[in-house]
């Protein structure tokens, strides 16, 4: 029996394979800030792109015996090259799932505000990155790839002003 030709438009339909495993991946991650000067209300955010280009948050996998807190600042100093910081108040989590072969990958980050201190002018992207940059907190809610971190910033905002951090 001959196949039927494609109907122009429409692409051929590829069958992934089943879902054999379901994998928990458990995360963490900083939203780190700094303010311009210390009278100052500018407060910049550092966000780091992704191999993709994406904007986003530095963060990871927790590692045995580490804390979600630990994480975050090791994180933090692995992918911006930012040493002196003060990791301050949990500010939730997110959760978001992808297929990684044949396995569904379940992940949660935990997202903390984390102070920059000292000289933090001098940040560097790991090898993977595309790039690491200090923003204005409204360009970094404009170029953050993803809603829950943005909608997490704007909560760590609220603190920093609330609490003249």
């Amino acid at each position: 029996m001959k196949r039927p030709k494609p109907i122009a438009g429409f692409r051929k339909l590829v069958r992934r394979p089943a879902i054999n495993e379901v994998v928990r991946e458990p995360t963490a991650g900083g939203i780190i800030f700094r303010r311009r000067s210390a009278d100052s209300g500018n407060i910049e955010i550092l966000l780091i792109a992704d191999s993709k280009g994406r904007w986003t948050i530095p963060k990871g996998h927790i590692e045995e015996g580490e804390t979600a807190r630990q994480t975050a600042e090791r994180e933090v100093r692995e992918e911006t090259g930012l040493q002196q910081m003060k990791v301050l108040d949990w500010l939730g989590k997110i959760n978001f799932r992808y297929r990684r072969g044949s396995s569904l990958v379940l992940m949660t980050t935990e997202i903390f505000l984390v102070k920059a201190e000292g000289k933090s002018d001098s940040v560097q992207a790991e090898k993977w990155m595309t790039n690491v940059a200090w923003m204005s907190a409204t360009d970094a809610l404009d170029k953050i790839a993803y809603e829950d971190i943005g909608k997490l910033i704007l909560l760590g905002l609220k603190k920093i002003r609330k609490q003249n951090l």
